[in-house]
């Protein structure tokens, strides 16, 4: 199965983790995980500071090897919502909560030019120890760490 993903992933937190897991395991031993990693370009419409490209991506490479998934996978820049996912063959794409609406649109474009919708894997978000979402702004905030952890 060819799956993909997609994100920022900075700083690279256990809801990250969760959705990236998801994804290897989606594919399969056989299968084949597309990584969609914004460029600093799209990614500088977030509301707190951006690490470097290169930087993000060396974080999803450590990560991704020390699992040690059996699978092939691919890191490639996402210049917008949809990166490659409107014209590529592939089967599933895992999204969050946060994530779903940017899925659903791709499936109805693909629809609209007469490409196989995909299969949408929706998972849930981690949450922090006080019941909301782990996420990047709040990290970045310093209300939680990266495991959301309640910082103060």
């Amino acid at each position: 199965m060819k799956v993909m993903v997609g994100g920022t992933f900075d700083p690279l937190h256990d809801g990250h983790k969760s959705l990236l897991n998801r994804s290897f395991e989606l594919a399969g031993q056989s299968g084949h995980v597309v990584i969609g990693l914004t460029t600093d370009t799209f990614a500088s419409r977030k509301v707190h500071p951006i690490r470097p490209f290169e930087e993000r991506k060396a974080d999803l490479i450590t990560y991704i090897t020390g699992k040690h998934y059996p699978v092939d996978w691919v890191i490639e820049p996402l210049s917008d919502r949809f990166g490659s996912a409107l014209a590529s063959d592939f089967d599933a794409i895992v999204v969050s909560e946060e994530t779903l609406p940017v899925a659903v649109e791709i499936n109805k474009i693909r629809r609209e030019s007469g490409r196989r919708k995909v299969d949408i894997h929706q998972i849930t978000c981690v949450l922090a120890e006080d019941n909301h979402w782990i996420s990047s702004t709040r990290i970045y905030r310093g209300e939680i760490d990266i495991h959301g952890h309640i910082l103060h």
